[in-house]
């Protein structure tokens, strides 16, 4: 499970809105209003400053009411009836749909976006995706279940798809209209399949040959309607809209038919869509593609995949990167923990991977304790940065070292109860604890014996008694540079996370009897070799 920490001043890159609100638990409209307020500095192309985050946590954040001014002096909203009317005006005022749709996305402000999970798809991203499908598409139905003002419609348009066959939903009233408005432009068809109406809740009833979109990322539902949706929809634990929009999709494609969608990366590597990710390689996934970061305001990268609704045999995956593609077993998917979709991996890496993964192996899941530092809720107020009376040292993350502890540098008071939140002190007090850095691209672990205390820029984990490896040995082992190479193959996120560490394969038969090891020995173990660059390969 993700958890909400405070990041170390220390740790590397930048960090996208999202992260911060996911950290500090708050809307990403509230991190957009704290910007503008110049609480934070935000570059674009590359996020919130780590150096003003720091400087936000440590001298703003928990300040009673911050949220509350934050919102009221800077409301990142429209008029959205006013701006219904314009476009209706427009409309009738015979404008340019095609125009009249770059306005109206346009006009959307950030608040909007995120709560609806709007983000309109560029044109060379629609054409790209359908160049992913095959054709040709002279006898086939098209739909594109959140069609929005008609991007994808009008590509379908131009691959070939007659207007009769082709259909859109959406729920704003609005954006239909636009799109209608353009197909009887682009083609002289007056069409009745574009419609006012939520395909999640219809789904079951349609069947078409081809499906693309861009569904709403993380759209704001509440959860027992998340939960009513995901039960109608068989969706398991995916339940954020572009995962029952995934589960819906396949529901309205006929047999052999073609579903692509664009996607947000957390889609493909977050153990939370692995519901969803397992009913997508249950079809023959045809290809997986990287857009980069295409949407202005949103930092995440965009991604799509193309299916076809066949089984999937011994179906390969063609994989497109910013300058580089190659194909790979679907199978390699299925193998990775969590089904998670790594794309970006070369076959030859995860041979590599196969090769941890076909030794004898233990895993941290269900064998351990876990928990996340202390979080204060008021960081200016508490933490010093000089010893006093009646203080106790804490450790950042930038102070857990591979194997070691620097030197302490925050001070706060020894009552637990002042804080927001605290972990179990027996967690703390435990004889044995490994310490590691939560907001990480590398793998930083600690053997604490020393009963320390620290900030929630640190998790930690006290091992079951039976687990039959030991602490040092599991440390070692992760902070070796083959598991971190491993560990960023699968995984590939800035975050350590414990459903993660929970899969990655502990050696159990090489350690046995082992007091110390080194790398060539672990390398050698598992019949791989290093290369001058870095690089792991399978011998």
């Amino acid at each position: 499970m993700q958890q909400a920490i405070l990041f170390d001043s220390n740790t590397s890159g930048a960090m996208t809105i999202p992260e911060v609100a996911g950290t500090l638990n708050v809307s990403e409209a509230s991190v957009r209003n704290w910007i503008r307020a110049g609480y934070l500095c935000h570059n674009h192309g590359a996020g919130v400053t780590r150096d003003s985050f720091d400087n936000f946590c440590s001298n703003v954040v928990g300040k009673d009411k911050l949220t509350g001014r934050a919102n009221k002096s800077h409301v990142d909203d429209h008029d959205h009836g006013a701006l219904v009317s314009k476009t209706r005006l427009a409309l009738k005022a015979n404008t340019n749909p095609a125009d009249l749709a770059e306005e109206y996305e346009r006009s959307l402000s950030n608040s909007y976006r995120n709560r609806e999970g709007i983000y309109y798809t560029p044109e060379d991203i629609c054409e790209v995706m359908f160049s992913d499908i095959p054709g040709p598409f002279s006898g086939h139905t098209f739909c594109d279940p959140c069609c929005g003002s008609g991007n994808f419609i009008s590509a379908a348009v131009r691959q070939g798809f007659p207007p009769e066959n082709i259909y859109g939903y959406d729920t704003d009233p609005v954006a239909v209209e636009i799109a209608r408005l353009r197909l009887y432009q682009e083609t002289g068809y007056s069409s009745g399949n574009i419609v006012c109406a939520d395909f999640l809740e219809i789904s079951s009833e349609l069947k078409y040959d081809a499906i693309l979109t861009n569904p709403p990322w993380g759209k704001k539902l509440q959860k027992r309607e998340k939960e009513r949706l995901g039960s109608l929809l068989g969706a398991g634990r995916s339940l954020d809209t572009g995962s029952l929009f995934l589960f819906a999709s396949i529901k309205a494609l006929n047999n052999g038919g073609t579903l692509a969608l664009l996607m947000p990366e957390s889609f493909f590597k977050i153990a939370t869509f692995q519901d969803a990710r397992n009913r997508l390689l249950e079809l023959s996934l045809a290809s997986v593609r990287d857009f980069g970061k295409p949407f202005k305001g949103l930092l995440t990268k965009a991604q799509s995949f193309c299916a076809i609704k066949t089984e999937r045999g011994k179906n390969t995956t063609h994989c497109w990167k910013k300058d580089d593609d190659f194909k790979r077993p679907q199978a390699s998917f299925i193998k990775n923990p969590h089904s998670i979709i790594n794309f970006e991996t070369r076959p030859e890496d995860t041979s590599v991977i196969s090769s941890l993964y076909g030794k004898p192996y233990v895993t941290l899941e269900g064998s351990a304790r876990w928990g996340l530092g202390i979080v204060t809720g008021n960081n200016k107020k508490f933490c010093k940065d000089k010893p006093g009376d009646d203080l106790m040292a804490v450790y950042r993350g930038a102070e857990v070292l591979k194997g070691r502890l620097g030197e302490p540098t925050t001070f706060i008071p020894a009552d637990l109860s002042l804080y927001q939140q605290v972990a179990p002190v027996e967690l703390f007090e435990a004889d044995e604890k490994i310490l590691y850095r939560f907001i990480s691209s590398d793998l930083v672990f600690h053997h604490d014996t020393d009963k320390s205390y620290f900030l929630n820029s640190i998790n930690m984990l006290v091992l079951s008694e039976e687990f039959p490896i030991s602490n040092s040995h599991i440390v070692d082992l992760f902070n070796t540079d083959l598991f971190n190479w491993v560990f960023k193959k699968i995984f590939n996120t800035h975050k350590i996370l414990r459903a993660d560490l929970e899969k990655m394969p502990l050696p159990v038969e090489f350690l046995q009897g082992r007091d110390e090891f080194t790398e060539e020995e672990l390398v050698e173990y598992y019949g791989i070799k290093r290369g001058e660059d870095g690089t792991y390969r399978a011998e």
